[in-house]
């Protein structure tokens, strides 16, 4: 399994960014796949979902209305579409699934600076 993430950044309060995230090693189209974000000394926070069949999704309180987690199963890859941006929004953000085990990306950093 291998999780690969990118679009981070640094952008001001109120910008928008789209992280995406390219999977590979498993069949990617019937997994759940999740974004998760972690600021230093806290624990990792899961942000959004999305299953595979049907496409529902779920979100942390804390950005329902601002992000939207969404895949392209041809091409094997989710997104996270972040807008309307807070600096409380900065972390690294961890693409995952779970298939008996997590498995993490490498993170891509986030962060909401003026």
């Amino acid at each position: 399994v291998q999780l690969v993430e990118s679009g981070g950044g640094l952008v001001q309060p109120g910008g928008s960014l789209r992280l995406s995230c390219t999977a590979s090693g498993f069949t990617f189209w019937n997994s759940i796949m999740s974004w998760y974000r972690q600021t230093p000394g806290k624990e990792r926070e899961l942000v959004a979902t999305i299953r595979g069949a049907g496409g529902s999704t779920n979100y942390a309180d804390s950005v329902k209305g601002r992000f939207t987690i969404s895949r392209d199963n041809g091409k094997n890859t989710v997104y996270l579409q972040m807008n309307s941006l807070k600096p409380e929004d900065t972390a690294v953000y961890y693409c995952n699934t779970f298939r008996s085990v997590h498995y993490w990306g490498q993170g891509t950093q986030v962060t909401v600076s003026s």
